[in-house]
């Protein structure tokens, strides 16, 4: 186990948050993360980082596995004028995370609230939802009740869209 997924799981006892922890072998996709051998209860999640166009502004796009996004889109409904995927090492700058290890967790490294977090619409309420906890090799399952509650304490701008 990692330093930084050791830390999530701190963080977690302190806000009381609930968990469970699958291990596996590394994933990158959703395409890979649904070939594996075990039975994960609840939604699973895309993360995307994103930038604005002057690449000053940061998001981490959270969206129900199935869906595509399109980037043109999502910009206009969010107000931008155009959207597309940050660099590695923008990743790793705000959310210490690497590519294939991309999730909402990282924003316990991000001191500070730097990044905007937007959400799926269609997630919200979901009894239970699955994202890595800041490495490939494990997923996470928690309430949507505690994702919030996690997020609350994170502090960083959150939108529903």
């Amino acid at each position: 186990m990692t330093e930084g997924e050791q830390r999530l799981y701190d963080i977690f006892n302190m806000l009381k948050i609930e968990y469970v922890r699958y291990e596996h072998k590394p994933v990158c996709t959703i395409e890979e993360a649904n070939q594996l051998d075990i039975y994960i209860e609840g939604k699973q999640c895309k993360n995307l980082f994103l930038r604005d166009r002057k690449g000053s502004i940061f998001y981490l796009v959270i969206v129900d596995e199935k869906k595509q996004v399109d980037l043109k889109r999502l910009a206009e409904k969010m107000g931008c004028k155009s959207l597309s995927f940050a660099s590695e090492e923008k990743l790793y700058n705000y959310l210490a995370l690497k590519p294939g290890a991309v999730s909402p967790f990282g924003l316990i490294n991000d001191i500070n609230k730097a990044v905007q977090v937007i959400i799926d619409k269609d997630l919200v309420g979901s009894s239970s939802i699955n994202f890595h906890p800041n490495v490939n090799t494990a997923t996470i399952n928690i309430s949507y009740k505690n994702f919030e509650k996690f997020l609350e304490w994170c502090g960083n701008k959150c939108t529903v869209i």
